[in-house]
């Protein structure tokens, strides 16, 4: 009796728990699943899969040993050999076009991030000047404020009444480039 109860212990994983079926809705409850299996044993490898090789035709033979002629009495076996050869051939040449196509569209992609980091680089400088000259005008503005905080103050505190005259604020002069050189039509 001692053996049964072991053996049925033993049958279709009841020791462990029951395990219920699920059928995963989408690809995200999918890889849940498969990490919890992964999980349960952690001790356990993992065998991760490499990214297959990609597909490459043997090179041409340099030496051909049967090379066929156009001499009549060539056997029914020649043309399936023919055929294959030809086969190849084309595959081969398929091949070397795409490689040159794929080549093509890194290069022409490369082309292009670099093109867009050089603009994005262009901009990044423009804004990053156009902020650093407000902020040297802020600065400029509140020197000028707190001169004339000072002035206001010591003129008040003096007896003697005198006005002191303002501090002019410096103007950024314009670029020679934007004032226009001539006038057409002008009296």
């Amino acid at each position: 009796m001692a053996e049964r109860g072991a053996r049925a212990g033993r049958g279709c994983g009841r020791g462990r728990g029951a395990q219920t079926l699920v059928i995963p809705r989408n690809a995200a409850e999918e890889q849940r699943l498969k990490l919890e299996r992964l999980m349960r044993h952690p001790e356990k490898q993992v065998s991760i899969a490499e990214k297959p090789k990609e597909w490459a035709p043997r090179p041409p033979p340099e030496f051909v040993r049967d090379v066929m002629g156009s001499s009549a009495g060539a056997g029914s076996g020649e043309f399936h050999v023919y055929r294959h050869l030809r086969r190849r051939e084309y595959m081969r040449e398929e091949f070397m076009e795409k490689q040159a196509i794929q080549h093509r569209l890194d290069e022409e992609f490369q082309r292009k991030v670099n093109e867009n980091k050089r603009a994005a680089e262009e901009r990044t400088d423009k804004r990053r000047k156009k902020r650093q000259k407000l902020k040297e005008k802020k600065i400029l503005a509140k020197k000028v404020k707190e001169e004339q905080n000072k002035e206001v103050d010591g003129s008040e505190t003096s007896s003697s009444g005198e006005e002191e005259a303002a501090v002019e604020v410096p103007e950024e002069k314009a670029d020679d480039s934007e004032a226009p050189s001539f006038i057409m039509g002008g009296r």
